[in-house]
């Protein structure tokens, strides 16, 4: 077994989760994305050789690794759920052209001031998303 899958199978037995084909699957698609993909995109590129994977099974795979902590949900535009495996602390950028999304270093916002947020807000977490018009379009 090649290391890359070794690392998968002990990443997901230490969150202390059962290895499934299927779990396997959707986390190492994710793993080797920066599209920051939907659940249907995942399905389609899993699908692609042989459908075997239920729409359900992959909700199902995506929500107990967001659970657990090895993924998260990333909302950039209305009605979509997108899906990172990047989970430490970072923004988007969307392009409102061609809808490509990239990530932006957590430090590239390390002046953000949230000091002037009304009194009794109790900030524990925040993510900027920048939307605009990138170098491809």
């Amino acid at each position: 077994m090649p290391k890359q899958a070794d690392k998968i199978i002990q990443t997901l037995k230490s969150k202390g989760l059962r290895i499934t084909p299927q779990r396997f699957a959707v986390y190492s698609n994710l793993l080797h994305r920066s599209d920051h993909p939907t659940a249907e995109q995942i399905l389609k590129d899993l699908n692609q050789d042989a459908p075997t994977l239920s729409q359900a099974t992959i909700y199902l795979s995506l929500q107990t690794l967001r659970d657990v902590g090895l993924i998260r949900e990333v909302l950039l535009e209305e009605g979509v759920c997108r899906y990172d495996a990047n989970i430490f602390p970072h923004h988007h950028f969307r392009c409102r052209c061609c809808g490509q999304i990239e990530d932006i270093s957590w430090e590239s916002f390390s002046n953000l001031s949230l000091n002037k947020l009304r009194s009794g807000l109790e900030v524990d977490q925040y993510e900027v998303i920048v939307q605009g018009k990138c170098d491809r379009c």
